[in-house]
């Protein structure tokens, strides 16, 4: 009855199988390496300190690889689901296919019309759980004096790390945005609760939603414990274990869709971003940036600009159904032999966007022409190994702390020259030197901030930022999208196979065929999966489905 009970609470996004999935022994202690040898009870997992540490793996795995529809992983959450679902939201890369044609078209009609939507709400859930799991056992080892708490409250920094990197993820798609009404908007809920069998679950159940402010505040509680037990390096899984930088630069983050700019800058500064000018050095890790703009992907294992990236590897990945090189790599390189689905190309209305000027090496460096008769589109190269599927995803980089403390500086004081040094740090790595900033480009404070928000699309095209920060910026008249909606999409039936919409000498602008999505039509928001509503009769819809 029990396990009955255990496989319809995993079904409805409630219950993911408690430690029923954690790794054990194994000769290398990556989590995507691991084999699922046999399954653990929570007591034989958290007896011991070598088995906490295998339950930490099996929390990664689960960000990393996650499941798809309860069967094989397809890179859910965040081993590459939320960044091309991010992606296709936005207007900076083009669907091609009709693989992510619902989400990048908004066609959803109903709440179980669309697979990437019920299964990142799934997965999202069955992540939160297992990092409430983990929070629990540790917290009984401590008493017992299987570990120490210091030791415990580690492990349980970093669980409550994850866990507010998901339920942000969750605001994000689900909800309404903070600046709308400064969170009174419906919001998801904010599970703190280990649900592992039938004892667990009522409280769960009668859990309602809250609102959007709720959840941020219990998100910046949990950043805020984060910080104060992660530690500040790490001698081995540097990147894809949380650490207190990590945590931080989360927190600037969550902070600027707040509107919390003040908030920002004191994060910011906690990682190196008061300076006079570059060089920015973190003095918590001693992350700066990589002197090329592609030293985060040609070298994701082992650079100075991650903070925080979900591993991938060989044994363990989103698969070609889910893998960011499969997705955003072209069908036919003309560097070597891997290639990619050719599934999501890069708009070339960003390609050609007047402020990403010629020269800049990221076009270079970052993005590849498919070699393909009739298709020579540009995608993304951050992700290079199809094959096998092994880029790590990248969660927040010290090049977006730059920027969002530039934004937060320019947003509060007008043309002020910590903002540009910020911008110029990021940018000035790329562009030729003729078209470096000074003060003098620019004519207003609104300016200033524009081009911050530009170096955004350029910086971290195919990294899955652009659909959050149109929703942060949508209720703000002078930099929204699209009257703060959803912007007018490209169909693949613009693109010419010849290439030749992609031009940065006459930068020529291609129609967007699929019309805009103004803010106040319902789909702007994905709908509660109708599974969930079914579980939990407390929740309510988002209006509309």
């Amino acid at each position: 009855m029990k396990r009955t009970i255990e496989n319809r609470l995993f079904k409805k996004g409630i219950l993911i199988m408690g430690l029923a999935g954690l790794m054990v022994v194994s000769s290398c202690k990556k989590f995507t390496e691991l084999s699922p040898l046999s399954q653990l009870s929570e007591t034989t997992a958290f007896s011991n300190p070598a088995n906490i540490e295998l339950a930490m793996n099996g929390v990664y795995n689960r960000a990393a690889v996650g499941n798809y529809n309860g069967g094989a992983g397809r890179g859910y959450p965040f081993g590459a689901a939320s960044i091309e679902q991010s992606e296709m939201r936005g207007e900076d890369m083009v669907n091609l296919a009709t693989f992510y044609q619902i989400t990048y078209e908004t066609t959803i009609t109903a709440a179980a019309s669309s697979a990437n939507n019920w299964n990142m709400f799934i997965n999202l859930y069955s992540l939160i759980n297992q990092c409430n799991v983990v929070i629990d056992g540790v917290t009984a080892a401590a008493g017992a004096g299987t570990i120490t708490q210091a030791v415990a409250d580690q492990y349980a920094g970093e669980a409550r790390f994850l866990r507010a990197l998901a339920h942000h993820e969750l605001v994000i798609n689900f909800c309404r945005p903070f600046v709308d009404g400064n969170g009174n908007k419906p919001g998801v809920p904010y599970r703190t609760v280990a649900v592992t069998g039938a004892s667990t679950v009522a409280a769960t159940l009668s859990q309602t939603r809250g609102t959007v402010a709720e959840d941020y505040t219990k998100i910046l509680v949990d950043l805020d414990f984060a910080e104060t037990n992660l530690p500040a390096t790490r001698t081995s899984n540097k990147i894809t274990r949380a650490t207190k930088a990590a945590a931080i630069a989360l927190k600037t983050r969550v902070k600027l869709h707040m509107n919390d700019f003040a908030g920002v800058i004191t994060e910011g500064a906690k990682l190196g971003t008061s300076g006079a000018a570059a060089p920015y050095t973190s003095p918590i890790g001693g992350y700066a940036l990589t002197a090329s703009p592609d030293g985060p992907f040609a070298t994701f294992n082992n650079n100075t600009e991650s903070i925080f990236s979900i591993e991938n590897g060989s044994a363990a990945n989103g698969g070609v159904n889910g893998a960011l090189a499969n997705m955003f790599g072209p069908a036919a390189n003309p560097l070597n032999s891997q290639v990619g689905r050719g599934l999501v190309a890069t708009s070339p209305n960003l390609y050609n966007a007047s402020f990403w000027v010629t020269g800049d090496t990221r076009r270079s460096l970052l993005q590849i022409q498919q070699t393909t008769n009739g298709a020579k589109y540009f995608f993304n190269y951050k992700y290079r190994d199809p094959t096998t599927s092994t880029d790590w995803a990248p969660i927040i980089r010290y090049a977006e702390v730059l920027l969002n403390v530039a934004e937060a500086y320019s947003r509060t004081t007008p043309l002020d020259v910590r903002a540009l040094n910020l911008l110029n740090a990021v940018r000035n790595r790329a562009v030729p030197v003729a078209d470096r900033y000074t003060i003098a480009n620019f004519a207003s404070q609104n300016a200033l901030t524009q081009a911050i928000l530009n170096e955004r699309r350029v910086e971290f095209a195919g990294e899955g930022r652009r659909w959050a920060d149109i929703t942060r910026l949508s209720q703000d008249v002078n930099f929204q999208v699209a009257g703060g909606g959803i912007p007018a999409k490209i169909l693949v039936t613009a693109l010419a196979g010849d290439g030749s919409n992609y031009n940065t000498t006459t930068r020529p602008v291609t129609p967007a065929a699929k019309a805009a999505i103004p803010y106040s039509d319902f789909k702007y928001i994905w709908p509660i999966p109708q599974d969930e509503l079914n579980a939990n009769p407390n929740l309510t819809q988002n209006p509309g489905y």
